[in-house]
């Protein structure tokens, strides 16, 4: 039972007594009073006195009642305990990312803080932090230090996610494998977070993790003899010295998929603010691979770069020997002759691009990184690059957890962003290190998956944070699977402060195509983010802001769609003009891009329209004096 030691009576909580002032229940809510999460110690199921919790949303039951606990390699620590009321707080703040989906960001919550006691030998301790924000529901585990206790090692967390029905779910086993809609009751072990779940028409759920540093990876597996339930799945031990405080379990709830993805940044919220004191260095930015590997090739993507308004060129895999080899020396450039003969002369292209005003990135496999990484990030630097790309990093148990954790803060160290790939899955650290700029973690268009694939990724995976989708122009694969105006309309969906984009094009493959002015304007980081539109592996319509500008984009997949999509995001009393691209079979162009260009305001509805397989993208600027086009009729 719980003993009550300090109650705030400001927060939203109820606790209901018991005989001789202790509480058999603690429920709290959210400040906006639609999400709740309760928790008592009880006999459940055939265990003694264990930590249970629930989660309701608009007072329906999401999570059913579920366990709590912790396997330790001295048995497990959940069960026989007495609880106690540590603390309760509330928090209302409002802080404002480097770069981001929004500018600002709202970071309310209650909490409440539980300390557990085993009521029999040897009486050790852990304490649970529950938080209810409007966005949904949080949960860590900290074991403090006490007689006996310096250290600890977890075989398994035992935290259950149970439902109250085999609900509809977007299942995935690897960071970029195919989704595939299941049941609750058909995921398997090794299931991906974030997992979407439909509980309802209007119901859908999240659950997810934040603050990832140092421990063990979560996944989620079946929760065996409990139909259409779930338990934590660590990605291996967790050995640490105490305290320990475990990453921040999450159960998200909204009426609409869309709504989650607006609400991805609770799991910021969840994590540690910026640890970097000047943040000047760290630059968003459009970005373009250079696929040969040469010093000319180089310069023809520093001239398409400030022709195309690029930030960065990139230089992949090859450039410094076979990334697979363990012989191969990341502080030369020596060229892998199985992908280029060269000339390659980096430093000679990273002079050329600092003198156009663009910044150099290049890759390094992981084989080097573990080697070499102490070396060459302050080599880097001297040379002049601005950011690494973190290529088929180690991932899962807490040993390669933390070592890209702190290979992410030592290139902080130099003045070094990073990009990560390939299986890594962002948990909100990149708002304690924003030089960490993006990941992959993501089915993006190197495997050619169909636009259903991509609709469904972007409401499931992007939940989690940016993705570096490395989106396609040129390719045939866009000409087969795909439209144009539907890859235009990737660079607003898809999130990522680093864009890769035209991956597999070079600059000597475009005809000067004007449907490109799009991505030539397009941002990479928001300042306001909007889902206007949504139905997982179906469709989507989005809306950001930068400064006064708003883009859209439009994704479809299945079959031809029209909506008619207001555009009372607009400021009142401004005269706008819409530049939209759209798919058109009649343009004489390879693209089959049209571009038309009208009038708008706030009363507008805008009609969009898309193919089955296509899309659509507009760019809503200020009118200015010299603008007269039409006003928009549909």
């Amino acid at each position: 039972m719980l003993n009550i030691c300090k109650v705030t009576c400001a927060l939203y909580l109820a606790i209901i007594l018991c005989f001789g002032g202790s509480v058999s229940a603690v429920e709290v809510r959210s400040p906006d009073g639609l999400m709740s999460v309760s928790f008592e110690v009880k006999d459940f199921e055939g265990a003694p006195a264990c930590p249970v919790y629930s989660v309701r949303y608009k007072g329906q039951i999401v999570v059913s009642e579920s366990r709590l606990g912790l396997e330790l390699e001295g048995g497990r620590l959940g069960d026989g305990m007495a609880a106690t009321i540590l603390s309760t707080g509330s928090n209302d703040a409002t802080w404002k990312p480097v770069y981001g989906e929004r500018s600002t960001i709202r970071d309310r919550y209650n909490q409440i803080e539980i300390q557990l006691t085993e009521t029999q030998a040897p009486h050790r301790i852990v304490q649970l932090t529950f938080r209810a924000y409007d966005e949904g529901v949080a949960f860590c585990y900290t074991i403090p230090r006490q007689a006996g206790m310096d250290r600890i090692t977890i075989a398994k967390e035992a935290s259950e996610f149970r439902f109250p029905g085999d609900h509809a779910a977007w299942a995935v086993y690897s960071a970029q494998g195919k989704y595939e809609k299941v049941t609750l009751s058909q995921i398997k072990p090794g299931c991906e977070r974030p997992l979407v779940i439909q509980a309802a028409d209007d119901v859908y759920l999240a659950v997810a993790e934040a603050k990832l540093v140092d421990y063990a990876r979560m996944k989620l597996a079946p929760l065996t003899g409990r139909a259409h339930s779930l338990v934590s799945d660590l990605s291996g031990l967790v050995e640490a010295a105490l305290p320990l405080t475990t990453p921040w379990r999450v159960v998200m709830a909204a009426d609409r998929p869309g709504q989650l993805l607006e609400n991805n940044d609770i799991l910021l919220n969840l994590n540690a603010p910026c640890a970097i004191a000047d943040t000047s260095w760290i630059k968003p930015g459009k970005v373009i691979r250079e696929v040969s590997l040469t010093t000319a090739g180089g310069k023809r993507c520093v001239d398409f770069a400030v022709q195309r308004n690029l930030q960065y060129v990139e230089y992949d895999a090859g450039w410094y020997g076979l990334e697979y080899s363990d012989e191969s020396d990341a502080t030369t450039v020596t060229l892998d002759p199985k992908r280029s003969k060269g000339p390659l002369d980096l430093h000679e292209v990273i002079r050329y691009a600092e003198e156009h005003g663009i910044g150099v990135i290049v890759y390094v496999n992981r084989r080097a990184l573990e080697r070499q990484l102490d070396e060459i990030l302050p080599l880097y630097r001297r040379w002049g690059i601005k950011g690494v790309k973190y290529g088929f990093v180690n991932v899962g148990s807490q040993r390669w957890t933390s070592w890209l954790h702190e290979a992410i803060r030592k290139a902080a160290d130099h003045q070094l962003m990073v990009d990560v790939h390939d299986e890594y899955r962002p948990t909100g650290y990149s708002r304690t290190y924003p030089n960490f700029m993006t990941q992959e973690g993501i089915r993006g268009d190197e495997e050619r998956q169909p636009n259903e694939m991509s609709l469904t990724t972007l409401f499931t995976r992007m939940i989690a944070g940016a993705g570096d989708n490395t989106i396609c122009y040129l390719d045939k694969r866009v000409f087969e699977q795909s439209t144009h105006a539907y890859q235009l309309a990737k660079a607003v969906c898809f999130y990522s402060p680093w864009q890769f984009l035209y991956w597999y094009d070079r600059p000597e493959m475009f005809d000067d195509e004007p449907e490109l002015e799009f991505f030539d304007h397009c941002p990479t980081v928001w300042d306001q983010t909007k889902v206007l539109e949504d139905r997982i592996g179906e469709y989507a319509i989005m809306a950001r802001r930068s400064g006064s500008d708003w883009f859209m984009g439009f994704m479809n997949s299945g079959q031809a769609r029209t909506f008619d999509v207001s555009l009372d995001f607009l400021d009142s009393g401004t005269k706008y003009v819409a530049h939209i691209y759209s798919d058109d079979p009649a343009v004489a162009t390879r693209t089959r891009v049209r571009i038309d260009r009208f009038a708008v305001d706030r009363d507008t509805n805008l009609k969009m329209s898309a193919s089955d397989k296509g899309g659509q993208a507009v760019r809503i600027v200020a009118a200015t004096a010299e603008d007269h086009w039409p006003p928009y009729t549909r």
